[in-house]
């Protein structure tokens, strides 16, 4: 039983689904809080502050809340562009250790 574990866990990559998720939400994390915690005070706060404004979930338009949309869509934002660059760097690492195996 143990066996057909531990097969199952190669098998299927678990572990490193498991890693990439943990990893995913850091990283999710971390953009959450580059928007709220440095993008908004330092971008948006004079935006903000010319509405007459104090946080950006205030942001509406005709009763509609769109701060909070607004924040998210810089989230996304962020997170694409940072696995767009790690993605960029995986393939340029395999192009690097593809052209030294090609050389042996």
């Amino acid at each position: 039983m143990l066996k057909e574990f531990t097969e199952f866990l190669k098998q299927y990559n678990v572990i490193g689904l498991a890693i990439a998720i943990i990893i995913g939400g850091k990283l999710n994390q971390l953009a959450s809080s580059l928007v709220n915690d440095f993008i908004t005070p330092l971008i948006l706060n004079p935006v903000l502050n010319a509405l007459s404004i104090e946080k950006i979930a205030e942001l509406s338009w005709k009763g509609v809340f769109y701060g909070n949309l607004l924040s998210s869509i810089i989230d996304f934002l962020i997170v694409a562009f940072v696995v767009f660059l790690l993605i960029k760097w995986v393939n340029r690492m395999a192009k690097v250790t593809s052209k030294t195996e090609n050389k042996k």
